[in-house]
């Protein structure tokens, strides 16, 4: 079955007034630049890509499209995992990767404007330059742009102490399906003045509009850090640590979960990383301090350390200088490149309430067991954003195919009776569609749905993404 195609001459025409003809791109199948992210192994691509400079174009390229009902997917760096800026439906994929300015910082309000196509880390280093901070810290923070990870609602290693994305985003500029160039909010810290549509765009997976620019939050930048790497030889143990590190009074800036076989994989992956693991460990947790006065941290290490030895922790790793933090930094993000290298694989991003992660790593392997597949979990602990990485290897295709979403769904189930959801920071998009009915009874899905219908009635806003499976893979 093939998918409908949209594209006419008329159209191609339209859009390259609109651009110019280097940046309206037809796609071949020599070309896969726009027709995979980092979700597994999905391609989909698009009939053409368009990519504005401005707000004005972006306006009318969507005024055309929706005149047209022609789908629009928007993207961003394409480094998503759930397949969210992947065009399921064709049509046009709009890439914002020319929308690349950091407009303005505002050092006197503490904010900066910035454009969706800005990387993450390059906005990061701006404002440090200027001892300010942004918080939000996803893994692909060198490559990822703000625009996505504001359709995402990102979080990464800091939103333990810090939050996420959506607690970062003060007002945002945004294209609605009909052309309409619209502000969500102000450029103001409290905000009691109708719905919050700022909000309600964070996290819409380009379903709702498109951000064309953002005001976010930025706080100062701590002065100093300390980081340790606490070895487990029970990885339930060491999850039941987490929690009673924040009972006894110590909020970490990371604090992130990583299983035997995570660890030993990146380190393998890496090959220029030396951490020594004795054989009975099972688990790691790699934990980090930060704030203005580095007297108080060592006291926060010190307790910490007392806690984690209630739980059997083996001989704890302190980074005694930046190049060995953000080696283990490093360790830590490259964990998922290292899982991908290995095997064909399927990445959940699950959450629950922090006290409830014994029981769901304990459940995860069990139904692992169950049904025959194998689990590499790691993922951002403090905030019980769990990762479980389900690999192929040896599985025969009938299996991975047909038995293994049966157990995905036991999972998903076992997530929500622990008060938790599907997805933590990586999104639905394509991949978790039929798992929604989980997390959410009819009652909110229409809900959802129907607001869904008052910002894009002809529904061409990133179709197939979230709630209905519309879609031929091909």
């Amino acid at each position: 079955m093939t998918r409908k195609r949209y594209l006419t001459d008329d159209g191609i025409a339209f859009f390259r007034s609109v651009i110019s003809d280097e940046n309206v791109i037809i796609p071949d199948e020599n070309n896969a630049d726009y027709a995979k992210d980092e979700t597994e192994d999905l391609f989909f691509q698009p009939e053409i890509v368009l990519k504005p400079a401005t707000t004005d174009e972006v306006s009318k390229i969507l005024a055309y499209c929706n005149d047209n009902k022609i789908p629009v997917t928007p993207r961003g760096a394409g480094t998503g995992l759930a397949g969210g800026s992947l065009a399921v439906n064709g049509g046009v994929s709009l890439s914002l990767e020319r929308m690349n300015a950091i407009i303005n910082i505002d050092e006197s309000n503490l904010q900066v404007t910035v454009e969706p196509g800005v990387i993450t880390e390059v906005l990061q280093d701006a404002v440090k330059d200027k001892g300010l901070f942004y918080p939000p810290d996803p893994s692909s923070k060198g490559t990822c742009f703000i625009g996505g990870n504001i359709a995402n609602n990102s979080g990464g290693p800091k939103a333990v102490k810090y939050g996420v994305v959506k607690d970062y985003v003060l007002n945002l500029e945004v294209v609605l399906a009909n052309g309409d160039v619209i502000w969500t909010g102000a450029n103001v810290l409290k905000n009691s003045t109708g719905y919050n549509l700022t909000q309600l765009l964070v996290g819409s997976e380009g379903t709702l509009g498109i951000v064309t620019k953002a005001v976010l939050r930025l706080i100062p930048h701590p002065a100093y850090n300390l980081v340790m790497l606490v070895p487990f030889n029970n990885m339930e143990r060491a999850c039941e640590a987490v929690s009673a590190i924040f009972m006894g009074g110590i909020t970490p800036s990371g604090l992130e979960f990583m299983e035997r076989d995570a660890i030993d994989w990146a380190v393998d992956y890496l090959g220029d990383v030396t951490i020594p693991i004795e054989d009975n460990i099972e688990a790691h947790l790699l934990i980090e301090v930060d704030g203005n006065d580095m007297d108080v941290l060592y006291k926060d290490c010190e307790k910490i350390n007392s806690i984690v030895e209630q739980f059997g922790c083996g001989e704890i790793l302190f980074a005694d200088g930046s190049d060995q933090k953000d080696e283990l930094w490093k360790l830590r993000r490259n964990v998922a490149h290292a899982v991908k290298s290995r095997s064909i694989y399927k990445e959940e991003d699950t959450v629950v309430p922090r006290a409830e992660l014994p029981k769901l790593i304990r459940g995860v392997k069990e139904i692992g067991n169950k049904y025959g597949f194998k689990s590499v979990c790691y993922g951002h602990a403090g905030d019980g954003n769990l990762h479980i990485n389900i690999v192929k290897g040896d599985l025969d295709d009938e299996t991975w195919k047909n038995e293994l979403p049966k157990g995905i769904k036991e999972i998903f189930e076992l997530v929500v009776s622990l008060k938790g959801t599907i997805s933590g920071e990586h999104g639905i998009g394509c991949v978790q569609q039929e798992y929604m009915h989980i997390a959410f009874s009819k009652i909110q899905l229409d809900l959802m749905r129907n607001v869904k219908k008052v910002f894009d009635p002809n529904g061409i806003l990133n179709p197939g993404k979230i709630f209905d499976r519309n879609y031929t893979k091909y």
